[in-house]
C-alpha cells in the first residue's frame, strides 16, 4: 500500500472512530470497554501474525519497550479519551488531539537536547492561540470540579500518552522489530495493563448486549484499532514520527463533520477561527524546514 493510501486509511477510519466511542459509553466502565477493544484488537494481532509465519519472539530487554508502548498508546490514552468524550462532543476532542503533531516535535527535540526551529514554534504557539479560542468558554469557566475543564485535561492527557507512545514505537523500528509481532505483544501489555487498572478500580466486567455496543466495540476493534494502528505504525515505518502525526490534523475534519451531523455541535465564527488557527499550525510544524546538512 503507498504512503498516501495509508494516510487516507488513517484519517477516514480514526476520523469516524471518534463518534464511536460514544456508544461505548454507560453501562460498561471506561477501562472495561477500553480492555475488551484492546484484547480483541490483541487477539487479532496474534492470530495474524501466527497465520503469516510473522516473528512473535523478542529479547526480555525489547519486552520493557513494548510494555511502554502497550501502556502508553493501548490503554493510558484511550481511558482518558473515553473519560473526556462524557463531557466534550468527540469532534472537540478530535481537534484537541490534532494538536499531537506539535507535542512529538516537541517531546522528540527533548529526547534529543534539541531546541525546535523556529517554524515549529511559530506553528506550536498558533495552536495554542487556537485551542484558546476554540475553548474559550470552557477555560473562562474552568475548574477541577466542571465537566468540561475535566474533558480538557483528560484530553490532553490522553494526547500526551499517544505521543509518547509514538516515539517508542518509532524506536521499537529503529531497533529493528517487526511490525505486527511488536504491535499485538504491545496490545496485550495493554490489555493487562487495562486489566490491572479494572481491578484496582473494582470495576465490575459487565457487557451491553445492545446493538450499538456491539457493532461500535466491533468497529473500534477490528478497524479502529486493528487496521488504523497498523496502517499509523506502517506510516512511522517508512517516515519519521512526526511527519506520520501529520495523519492527525486531518482526521478532525472528518470527526468534526460527524460530530456536526450526530452530535449537534454549533459551528460559531469563534470556533471556526481557531480550529483553521489549530490546523494551520500543525501544518507549520510538519512542514518545517529540513534540518542543516553539516557544511
Amino acid at each position: 500500500m503507498t504512503t498516501a493510501l495509508l494516510y487516507i486509511a488513517v484519517v477516514l477510519i480514526w476520523g469516524s472512530a471518534w463518534l464511536a466511542v460514544k456508544f461505548q459509553l454507560g453501562v460498561v466502565p471506561p477501562e472495561i470497554s477500553v480492555a475488551y477493544r484492546i484484547g480483541i484488537a490483541a487477539l487479532c494481532m496474534f492470530a495474524w501474525a501466527w497465520l503469516k509465519g510473522l516473528p512473535l519472539g523478542f529479547a526480555p530487554a525489547q519486552h520493557r519497550y513494548l510494555a511502554l508502548r502497550g501502556m502508553a498508546i493501548f490503554s493510558c490514552n484511550f481511558i482518558f479519551f473515553y473519560l473526556a468524550a462524557t463531557h466534550l462532543t468527540t469532534g472537540l476532542i478530535a481537534v484537541l488531539f490534532s494538536t499531537a503533531s506539535a507535542l512529538t516535535v516537541i517531546i522528540n527535540a527533548l529526547l534529543m537536547r534539541r531546541w525546535p526551529q523556529g517554524a515549529v514554534v511559530a506553528g506550536a504557539t498558533l495552536g495554542v492561540i487556537g485551542i484558546a479560542i476554540v475553548f474559550r468558554p470552557e477555560l473562562a469557566a474552568f475548574n477541577f470540579a466542571s465537566g468540561a475543564g475535566m474533558g480538557l485535561l483528560q484530553t490532553f492527557a490522553g494526547t500526551l500518552c499517544f505521543c509518547c507512545g509514538s516515539v517508542i514505537t518509532a524506536r521499537n523500528h529503529r531497533a529493528g522489530l517487526p511490525l505486527c509481532g511488536s504491535t499485538a505483544w504491545a496490545m496485550l501489555y495493554g490489555f493487562l495493563f487495562l486489566t490491572l487498572f479494572a481491578t484496582l478500580r473494582d470495576s465490575p466486567w459487565r457487557f451491553e448486549w445492545t446493538l450499538p455496543y456491539t457493532l461500535s466495540l466491533a468497529y473500534l476493534s477490528l478497524f479502529g484499532s486493528v487496521a488504523a494502528f497498523a496502517a499509523y505504525f506502517a506510516l512511522l515505518a517508512r517516515i519519521e514520527a512526526e511527519r506520520a502525526a501529520y495523519a492527525t490534523v486531518l482526521f478532525p475534519v472528518v470527526a468534526l463533520s460527524l460530530s456536526t451531523a450526530f452530535e449537534g455541535y454549533r459551528w460559531t465564527w469563534a470556533a471556526s477561527l481557531g480550529i483553521l488557527l489549530i490546523f494551520a499550525g500543525n501544518i507549520l510544524v510538519l512542514k518545517r524546514n529540513k534540518p542543516r546538512q553539516p557544511a
